[in-house]
């Protein structure tokens, strides 16, 4: 895989036929960067399409140009069409061709120029032409921002832009509270609240457009499915399939549910298990050193960053339930390694 700044003199000569895509079921930051990317390469007069590998929260529907996003499952001829005739195609958000589903062989097969931009570890570098793998990046977001600003265009960033990339760099730092939010993070954003951003309304957007049904799912499932293990410093939330009918649970309406048992003093691991018709998903996150990734890894065929990763079962949800506290009990001393919080002024 080549440097990504050797395609920086190819986006302003002749027009291309792009197509932008990322991990199935994608969130803020998938959607968010693949669409200011999206506006980025349409401004300098590029042919483009986003594919997403399948159907997306319909909280995400408002960003400028969603409605012109293909779903791969749900409009496969129309989307293998475009692919077929694309000269470039950027995986965004994404470190293995296997995150894209279904779509996986055919980006394989594709006989075209590959882009990655991803802030995964241990990427299928030798799937790509060409690619920036920066795990620590705050999000693909930022990667986003920064492939627009050092290719010299950072003039061409618009409200669309603006709003999607905020979107994905808010969500992936968990509105700016995770350690991967440094100090570029805060002057992207100063950079794009300069070119017009009103990031209230991004806000509004991602965290104040659920239904009702959301709210008492979540109300529900922190009272009877959330167990707490104070011995291991972790808890856990086990999500049955008929919870999911019972609320009418979508794509989406699940995101965050995990953080939540982090705001309880002294938890340091969170594991949410839910069970899907397939395949048991698992989401995993962290305070201090106890790293989700190599543990998700290890033990639920999964990966992500060092606080926050995900997995998967094909065990029952009983069976992964029991696999998750068998882990706990094998990583025992890692989580009871307590982690230093700063004095605040009263105490010092």
């Amino acid at each position: 895989m080549q440097p990504i700044s050797e395609i920086y003199g190819e986006l302003d000569k002749q027009a291309k036929r792009v197509v932008i895509t990322m991990h199935q079921k994608p969130d803020a930051d998938a959607l968010g960067s693949s669409l200011g990317l999206y506006h980025l390469l349409t401004r300098l007069g590029h042919d483009v399409t986003v594919i997403s590998p399948t159907n997306w929260a319909r909280f995400l529907s408002w960003m400028p140009g969603a409605d012109r996003v293909l779903d791969f499952e749900g409009m496969q001829d129309k989307a293998l069409a475009v692919l077929r005739q694309t000269d470039w195609i950027f995986c965004l958000d994404f470190n293995t061709l296997s995150r894209t589903k279904r779509m996986a062989p055919v980006i394989e097969g594709l006989d075209c120029v590959k882009v990655l931009i991803d802030h995964h570890e241990e990427p299928q570098a030798d799937r790509f032409t060409y690619g920036v793998s920066d795990p620590s990046k705050s999000s693909t977001s930022e990667m986003v921002y920064d492939f627009i600003i050092h290719s010299g265009h950072g003039d061409l960033i618009n409200e669309a832009i603006a709003e999607c990339l905020y979107a994905g760099v808010m969500a992936d730092t968990g509105s700016f509270r995770f350690p991967v939010t440094t100090a570029a993070v805060h002057r992207m954003v100063a950079d794009l609240k300069d070119r017009g951003l009103r990031h209230w309304l991004v806000h509004e957007y991602i965290y104040d457009n659920f239904l009702e049904n959301r709210l008492r799912f979540m109300g529900h499932v922190l009272l009877n499915r959330m167990e707490v293990f104070y011995e291991y410093n972790a808890a856990l939330i086990a999500i049955p399939k008929s919870d999911l009918l019972r609320f009418e649970i979508q794509t989406g309406d699940t995101e965050g549910l995990v953080n939540y048992p982090l705001s309880i003093q002294g938890i340091r691991l969170a594991g949410l298990v839910i069970d899907r018709d397939e395949e048991r998903k698992w989401s995993f996150r962290s305070k201090g050193s106890f790293d989700t990734n190599t543990f998700a890894r290890r033990y639920f065929n999964g990966g992500g960053h060092y606080n926050a990763s995900g997995g998967r079962s094909a065990d029952s949800l009983t069976q992964t339930v029991a696999q998750f506290k068998k882990a706990l009990q094998e990583n025992i001393t890692a989580l009871q390694t307590e982690y230093p919080i700063p004095l605040t002024n009263e105490q010092v």
